[in-house]
């Protein structure tokens, strides 16, 4: 349905949604003033929200998931990131987002694999037991030993895995974190690990 302005109500429901959590961001760079100006800050603060929840998106699914047009979501990605409200990244062919100044270079890596099916599968599984096998991977996440073995490849060159005595997340710790606050948005297998996270994490007393 289309409301009397001409926008798509589901999509406005969309925005809102993802614009309440943006505008609350501290992180959000745009001044009130230029909010005005450009009278778009709706989808501007719906990015920004969409991003804090859904780090290292590539370009496509930001605008797909937020019902927004090409042109448009380039438009609104440009003005984030000339005021250092977010940056982007290059992940092998895609172009990922996240916001600005809080993530570093191995959280970035870990989250365009995290976005990966086949790859988050093999982490959360790793991070679930670390004692599984090539072949219990393959198993379980129901793809060929091939296939776990070129993405265990992948993995071990972006410093994510070693494969020096089977395979072995390197700094679990940051990956399991990862994998938690952003567990809605990985799926149903990141939600069952996230409902166990306090048995694999580590305090200081």
């Amino acid at each position: 349905m289309t409301s009397p302005d001409g926008v798509d109500d589901e999509k406005r429901a969309t925005l809102r949604r993802f614009a309440a959590l943006g505008a609350a961001s501290p992180l959000v760079g745009l001044s009130e003033s230029a909010a005005a100006e450009t009278g778009e800050s709706d989808a501007r603060d719906a990015i920004a929200g969409y991003l804090s929840t859904t780090p290292g998106a590539h370009f496509s699914k930001i605008r797909d998931d937020l019902q927004l047009g090409t042109g448009e979501t380039q438009h609104h990605l440009r003005r984030l990131e000339e005021v250092d409200a977010i940056e982007r990244y290059r992940d092998g062919d895609y172009k990922r987002f996240v916001t600005a100044g809080r993530f570093d270079e191995f959280e970035k890596r870990a989250l365009g694999y995290l976005r990966r099916e086949t790859p988050r599968g093999m982490l959360i599984e790793l991070l679930l037991n670390p004692d599984v096998t090539a072949g219990d991977l393959a198993t379980a996440l129901d793809v060929s030993p091939p296939t776990v073995s070129k993405y265990a490849g992948e993995l071990e060159e972006a410093g994510l895995l070693s494969r020096d005595s089977g395979y072995t997340v390197e700094r679990p710790e940051t990956v399991l974190v990862l994998v938690v606050r952003h567990a809605d948005s990985f799926g149903t297998r990141a939600r069952t690990l996230a409902r166990k996270a306090d048995q694999f994490l580590t305090y200081d007393v």
